[in-house]
């Protein structure tokens, strides 16, 4: 139902229940299906009904419920939940791409995301274009007639750069290409990227929508047309679709991802003020603070700064990694949008095997910390950076 209000979508969107009624979503932990009769199998692999089932990698009533639900979220027609998120933004972009086709996408990427571009697609013919993303004039010069798709985050990893969702979609449709979006630092709770002109919207669910470190996902959201005749053909021939145990947890995760997000959100705020005042600390990048230069854009495009705060350590690598480990409450790792706050180093983690000239480019300097801000109290958070920042 359409009118229906995040947090109810969040709880009740998709639900299936089999004949016992089950409150809690039902595991359906099973890789294929049994049929009435010869005759009934042979009509499903025609043309499958609406809740009939052929094959788990091809779909299961679970994974089903939370493709229905994040859908539902996104204000899309429909979804494709995958094994990962980088299963979702290879099957996003290879589905629809032969040899010959051109894409345009933002420079400032995610180093897998990179490798799709930089060495998968062109290894099979397909022409690469990188932009600025920031730079409205760069997408105008680059989107010419023949360009297939446009790929983008919409904040940057780990640079928290924002690109201007409806501008970009509006030079890419002006010449017929497909707008997708990697929207994972958005979240879905913040995304109004459909609303905004993106045609795709592809989300790491092992990031926010799990949001407990708990497992691996990703999802694909569109038009009906497009995942049922694009993406899922693609999908359920190369294997990479998400198991239904995968599915039931994000379908519990989903639950609380409002709440969880929000409350993220608040803190990583308070988190990013502290922050500006203190003196070991050289820069600090977060949407939500009026000093972000794209700060005007974040707030129209989102709503919110976002659950991440990125900032540099006076002192270079040996300082950034004296402040990491005297951290108590936050952890060290390279994941994000989880309940626990997590610092990352992304120039030798995340984004180590770039270039050095093109770190350099993106402002990932050694003395660059990722903090994906979690659940704890924002206080808490707070004295613990400040005592680690004061061994650095």
């Amino acid at each position: 139902m359409t009118d229906w209000k995040t947090r109810t979508k969040l709880v009740h969107e998709g639900t299936r229940r089999s004949q016992y009624g089950e409150m809690a979503e039902a595991i359906f932990l099973t890789q294929g299906f049994a049929y009435e009769s010869a005759e009934s199998a042979e009509a499903r692999f025609v043309k499958a009904g609406e809740d009939e089932f052929i094959y788990a990698r091809y779909g299961n009533p679970t994974t089903r419920m939370f493709e229905e639900r994040i859908a539902a979220l996104e204000g899309t027609e429909d979804a494709f939940a995958t094994a990962s998120g980088m299963a979702a933004v290879n099957g996003a972009l290879v589905s629809m791409l032969r040899a010959g086709d051109h894409v345009v996408s933002s420079r400032a990427l995610f180093g897998s995301c990179l490798y799709i571009l930089e060495e998968v697609l062109t290894r099979y013919g397909v022409k690469v274009t990188f932009v600025d993303g920031a730079d409205l004039d760069q997408w105008k010069k680059a989107v010419v007639p023949g360009v297939k798709a446009v790929f983008f985050e919409s904040m940057s990893n780990p640079t928290l750069e924002l690109v201007d969702i409806r501008a970009v979609s509006e030079i890419a449709h002006a010449v017929g290409a497909v707008v997708i979006v990697d929207n994972v630092f958005a979240t879905p709770i913040f995304s109004r990227a459909v609303e905004q002109g993106a045609d795709v919207v592809v989300y790491s669910t092992t990031k926010h929508v799990d949001g407990q470190g708990r497992a691996l996902g990703g999802v694909v959201c569109g038009s009906k047309e497009w995942i049922r005749k694009v993406l899922e053909p693609y999908m359920k021939h190369t294997g990479g679709s998400m198991s239904p145990f995968t599915a039931w947890m994000h379908l519990n995760g989903m639950a609380t991802l409002d709440l969880r997000c929000r409350a993220m959100a608040d803190s990583a705020l308070r988190v990013a003020q502290a922050l500006e005042g203190e003196a070991a600390v050289s820069r600090v990048i977060y949407p939500g603070l009026a000093s972000h230069p794209q700060h005007a854009l974040a707030m129209a495009q989102m709503g919110s700064g976002g659950t991440l705060v990125t900032f540099e350590v006076a002192g270079g690598k040996e300082a950034a990694f004296r402040f990491m480990n005297a951290l108590e409450i936050a952890k060290i790792s390279n994941n994000l949008g989880d309940a626990k706050t997590i610092a990352t180093h992304p120039a030798t983690t995340t984004h180590q095997r770039l270039p050095q000239e093109q770190k350099d480019k993106l402002g990932i300097t050694p003395g660059l910390i990722r903090l994906s801000v979690g659940l704890e109290d924002a206080e808490d958070l707070i004295a613990d950076l400040r005592q680690a920042l004061a061994q650095a």
